[in-house]
């Protein structure tokens, strides 16, 4: 076994703390990864307090993962040590089922290994990227490309992929009015997507303070959604709204804003399933969808147009030892847009 360190919760009433714990060695089909940098994830924070339920501890969170590989096992072909490997949100699936042969791992329909917070086939507890090392098979892990600077690749493997993948989907395209619902960690992400798609994108926020940012990320548009006169100028707009937001609000609201055949995709959890009008869904034949992350294929092909098209996340990189610090400041919507751990700090 290998001897890991890192930073775990011990019980959901903790701060984080170091932690050292065993990962296993390298099988014939496993790389193991030098981890330099964790983006922090807002579902870091829910899992860690059990916002959930049905959280593991100790819980070592993190599944925005970069680093560099130090050893692979004897099969396998795709990676070679040292080069540079990303690991998202799961690490394992079933890989029988029809999700997983589809390259939809993501909705495995039998048992999906998440990065942290989960179990292997075995039963043993997952632990994540706020650690210096991590072992996975290859078939579950990415290249990433040296171009762009590392630290703010790390998002990409949650909040990148979890906004290009409905993007995606739902076929954004030159010409498309896409609304983005809250500027945020996935918002952000979801602004600097679709207008490099040729979307003509407007951010719908509640906070004036943030039209400069959105324009400087891509948005063309800012609707103010406490102005009134704002939201009514944007009545039956959108072939297409991102809903990033994990508060509790109103879907009926946004839904008015989309035209016909339009789409809300929800990405956002929040904490009580909101009420929804039948007849703002029947009005103008519009959609109420949702979507998660991405498998390892859709994933590997965001990484790859991220490289060509240069975009990364907006990041503030910190040391681990600074990490509960760093949770209280996101329940405030302090940091733009995504903190990301250096984990050359863990000592």
């Amino acid at each position: 076994m290998l001897a890991t360190k890192g930073y775990a919760a011990l019980k959901a009433s903790d701060d984080l703390k170091p932690f050292t714990f065993e990962r296993k060695e390298v099988g014939p089909n496993d790389i193991q990864i030098e981890i330099l940098y964790c983006g922090v994830c807002h579902s870091d924070i829910h899992q860690v307090r059990d916002e959930w339920g049905g959280s593991i501890f100790p819980m070592v969170p993190g599944h925005e993962v970069v680093g560099k590989i130090v050893k692979v096992g004897d099969a396998v072909t795709q990676f070679k040590v040292g080069e540079t490997a990303g690991i998202g949100c799961f690490v394992d699936s079933c890989r029988t089922c029809p999700s997983c042969r589809a390259g939809e791992e993501q909705y495995c329909d039998n048992h999906i290994s998440f990065t942290y917070n989960g179990t292997y086939k075995d039963g043993t507890p997952t632990y994540g990227g706020y650690s210096n090392q991590i072992v996975v098979d290859e078939q579950y892990a990415l290249h990433v490309s040296d171009k762009l600077p590392l630290e703010a690749v790390a998002p990409l493997l949650c909040a990148g992929i979890t906004t290009y993948s409905p993007l995606k989907t739902w076929n954004v395209k030159q010409g498309d009015k896409v609304g983005v619902v809250g500027l945020g960690g996935l918002g952000h992400m979801a602004v600097k997507f679709a207008a490099s798609m040729g979307a003509d994108v407007t951010v719908l926020s509640t906070s004036p303070s943030k039209k400069e940012d959105a324009e400087k990320l891509g948005a063309h548009h800012f609707v103010v959604t406490r102005d009134e006169e704002q939201v009514k100028s944007v009545a039956g707009s959108f072939n297409l709204i991102i809903n990033t937001i994990s508060a509790q609000h109103e879907y009926d609201f946004y839904l008015q804003m989309l035209k016909l055949d339009g789409t809300m995709v929800l990405v956002g959890i929040p904490p009580e399933a909101p009420q929804v009008s039948a007849f703002n869904l029947i009005n103008k034949r519009r959609r109420l969808a949702g979507s998660m992350i991405g498998g390892i294929r859709e994933t590997q092909e965001m990484l790859d147009y991220c490289a060509e098209h240069n975009i990364v996340s907006d990041v503030e990189v910190i040391n681990i030892d600074y990490i509960n610090e760093a949770y209280d400041r996101m329940m405030k919507n302090d940091v733009r847009y995504r903190f990301v751990i250096d984990m050359a700090s863990l000592k």
